[in-house]
């Protein structure tokens, strides 16, 4: 029974040797974060943004972790070059003063082994306003073509564009806007 024991509380300790945090690179060829709203009610309008970093850090077994990512604004893509240029402007991500959008987690939950969700700090335009990104799934396994261990996630939350100071044209234009993130990562 002692050597039961001994043995229980020795595979313990080297699992907790061996559970870690792991640091994850955004692969920004694959994380377009997107923005849609309702343009007047006539349509819901679906942009993104084509360049984004960052880093994830997991520790699964201890069901913690970290998120930083950094959005470049001016890569904003609304499929139409002149509206590019219009949203960049002063009233709305205002590209000049602010060149990009930041999300930095406070924590991470999980629901058993998978991410649920992601609390954090967003800063469009200089503004900070707490969010939480609800995680609609979450993968991690070795990538097949990279050989290298990855985990991807879509996250989503909505925001009032208004409290960012960029609220021009609404009620018209909507003050809700609905935030989805379809992040991929690759192990460091």
């Amino acid at each position: 029974m002692k050597k039961l024991a001994a043995f229980a509380l020795a595979a313990s300790l080297s699992s907790a040797v061996f559970a870690a945090p792991e640091t994850y690179v955004i692969d920004g060829t694959h994380t377009l974060p997107r923005f849609e709203y309702s343009h007047f009610g006539y349509s819901t309008q679906l942009s993104r943004f084509d360049k984004t970093s960052g880093t994830i850090v997991l520790d699964r077994a201890a069901k913690t972790g970290s998120v930083d990512v950094l959005i470049d604004a001016t890569s904003v893509d609304t499929g139409y070059p002149l509206f590019n240029g219009h949203i960049q402007g002063e009233d709305f991500f205002d590209t000049a003063k602010y060149p990009t959008i930041t999300f930095k987690s406070t924590s991470v939950k999980f629901d058993g082994d998978k991410v649920a969700s992601v609390d954090g700090a967003l800063t469009v335009k200089g503004i900070t306003k707490p969010v939480t990104l609800t995680v609609t799934s979450f993968k991690c396994m070795p990538h097949p073509m990279l050989k290298k261990d990855a985990c991807g996630a879509n996250a989503t939350t909505t925001i009032k564009r208004s409290e960012f100071n960029a609220g021009k044209y609404a009620p018209y234009v909507s003050d809700d806007v609905v935030l989805t993130i379809p992040v991929e990562s690759i192990k460091k």
